[in-house]
């Protein structure tokens, strides 16, 4: 028997900040200085790591740069200097990173028929900045692998053919990922109180360009109408913007197009800044006379079941708490053909919006303070009901943490604040003291689209 009902409430003004917090060339150089030493500790002579726009979060992360239009290499051989290489459009940028390196050119990085004249060979290069014969290489790309997917997971590099063909003619290389995407003991997995209030500013405002398309979208308007409001900031994005309706929102992952709206479409939108993701899905819809015959019970069969298994992973997700845990409380509740979960329950979010996870059946990779975690629950139904979506962020920051984070970045804690405060008074959702919400619709749950002041609560 469930508690989560429909209830009136209204949601509260948290704030918005308007200046975002920075990262210092110090961070960046001691990230790059850690990652140096645990290559070295693998018994690796030298490191690659791979960058293109799609795939740009572990360069990011070490460097601050990210190549735009083009790919880039840096490339570290034990007691050389860093070598960052780029096609031409990214010199500038390359040299603008915020840690010691010296910008290469290698023409073929950058875009089709551009000029290709006295490009030195990327063997050549690749040696000038000190990989020798007989190297053990490490590469970074964006994934790595383990035995359930190849016989010599180590070997499995996902890199560019070209890239990596030059590489092995220098020694061995290993694919050296995981030092960076780990789960649990990857860098990137914990994460400084800058750049989770750099996080947090960005789940802020991804929030509430959802909650503008929520409260604003009406039937008649094309989905690039009800895009528009969202009122993208600007922020780079760690994921495509998703927003359709009709036939086209059961794909799930659809940019908007010119369809028009009606009343009693299926709804899905997604906004994704770095560091952030909101998602809300739901019926463009007022009460239950304008949902599909056959859904009439939409919030009673698939939404109240949904949202308290929701609140019970917002109420459990701690630190030690292990990711199997989280897992089986909600395969427990909607592991079953209707709901039809097709995703891990929970990941980590990063640059890059799904980083790795620790959330997964029979885990017991603990989760650990300075983490940034997203609630990602989704039930593909394929039916009538269609899905609904709850998605948003959380940190993870032990005693020491939030006393620093409240400190340093008194705004943003308020905010945390006023979102735990509405959580458990209004929604029935009581968060551990480690768990910060980032979003300004945490937890809100507005089923029927047209009644947005309409939202799941178990208070």
């Amino acid at each position: 028997m469930t508690e989560a009902r429909l209830k009136s409430l209204t949601l509260p003004e948290y704030g918005v900040p308007s200046v975002r917090p920075t990262l210092s060339a110090a961070i960046y150089e001691a990230r790059l200085a850690r990652f140096l030493e645990r290559v070295w500790a693998e018994g690796l002579d030298a490191v690659a790591v791979y960058a293109d726009r799609e795939h740009s979060a572990n360069l990011s992360y070490l460097t601050g740069f990210d190549p735009r239009f083009e790919e880039a290499v840096l490339v570290v051989a034990k007691g050389k200097t860093p070598v960052i290489l780029t096609g031409p459009e990214n010199q500038g940028g390359a040299a603008a990173a915020q840690v010691a390196a010296d910008v290469k050119l290698y023409q073929p990085f950058g875009l089709l028929g551009q000029n290709r004249i006295g490009t030195l060979p990327l063997d050549q290069l690749f040696a000038d900045s000190g990989l020798q014969k007989g190297s053990k290489i490490g590469a970074v790309g964006w994934k790595y692998f383990g035995q359930h997917e190849a016989t010599t997971p180590a070997a499995w590099l996902d890199l560019p053919s070209y890239i990596a063909d030059t590489l092995r003619s220098f020694g061995t290389v290993s694919n050296a990922t995981a030092l960076l995407m780990d789960p649990t003991s990857g860098m990137r997995a914990t994460i400084e109180l800058e750049e989770l209030a750099q996080f947090e500013f960005a789940a802020t405002h991804a929030s509430e360009g959802i909650k503008r398309v929520i409260w604003g979208v009406r039937p008649g308007m094309s989905e690039f109408e009800v895009a528009s409001l969202m009122q993208n900031i600007g922020l780079p994005l760690a994921a495509h913007t998703m927003l359709s309706s009709g036939q086209r929102a059961y794909i799930g992952l659809n940019s908007p197009s010119d369809r028009r709206i009606e009343k009693g479409d299926p709804f899905t939108t997604a906004l994704s800044y770095q560091g952030s993701l909101t998602c809300r899905a739901g019926f463009v819809a007022e009460s239950a006379d304008d949902l599909p015959e056959g859904a009439k019970d939409y919030v009673e069969r698939l939404v109240a079941p949904y949202f308290e298994a929701a609140a019970e992973w917002y109420e459990t997700v701690g630190i030690g708490v292990a990711g199997g845990v989280l897992d089986s409380q909600v395969r427990k509740r909607l592991d079953n053909p209707f709901f039809n979960l097709i995703l891990n329950p929970g990941h980590l979010i990063h640059l890059d919006e799904w980083m790795s996870t620790p959330i997964y059946p029979g885990s017991t990779e603990a989760l650990h303070s300075n983490s940034a975690i997203q609630l990602d629950i989704i039930p593909a139904t394929g039916s009538k009901y269609f899905t609904t979506n709850i998605e948003d962020g959380i940190a993870l920051l032990d005693d020491r943490s939030r006393a620093e984070f409240a400190e340093r970045f008194p705004d943003a804690w308020k905010r945390i604040q006023h979102r735990r405060a509405f959580m458990a008074d209004e929604l029935g959702i009581r968060l551990k003291p480690e768990v910060l919400p980032f979003s300004n619709l945490a937890g809100y749950l507005p089923p029927l689209l047209l009644a947005p002041n309409m939202a799941m609560s178990r208070a």
